[in-house]
């Protein structure tokens, strides 16, 4: 199992706007991308994804731009990594249609990772990224102080 760059760029563009949360001000496509070094066209794209799925909120205007639909801690990884990779949280029965007893053994273990990797990804939010972030910042300044 491996995080997808799209996943990674989906994570980080959530955490900036997690970042902005509290402030309540949309942050453009062209500010995130800067922060996070995400190519703009991209961006669009993995936001309007996001939009659809109503994890993020589009405002229009001169001062528009995107916020968080939902607080911060509410939001999960799996949430966020299902939306952008298309996934659902029910696992697909297409192993168990295996045509071998292998096959079927292999499906079985596969199955009972995704379950693993599902429920640590259920257990963390943006919030508990951000915190996460802010606390290793923060130990990197006081290391170089």
């Amino acid at each position: 199992m491996e995080l997808s760059c799209k996943s990674e760029y989906a994570l980080l563009a959530l955490l900036e706007l997690t970042a902005h949360f509290n402030s309540g001000e949309p942050l453009q496509i062209r500010q995130i991308a800067a922060e996070q070094s995400i190519p703009d066209r991209y961006l669009e794209q993995l936001l309007a994804t996001l939009r659809r799925a109503g994890l993020v909120r589009s405002q229009r205007g001169a001062k528009g731009g995107y916020v968080l639909a939902r607080e911060p801690w509410k939001i999960t990884l799996l949430e966020a990594i299902n939306c952008i990779e298309g996934l659902d949280s029910q696992s697909s029965d297409a192993g168990r249609e295996a045509k071998s007893v292998e096959g079927m053994v292999i499906w079985e273990v596969w199955q009972e990772a995704r379950q693993a990797a599902d429920a640590v990804l259920q257990k963390y939010t943006l919030q508990d990224l951000a915190d996460q972030r802010d606390a290793r910042r923060q130990l990197d300044f006081m290391y170089y102080i």
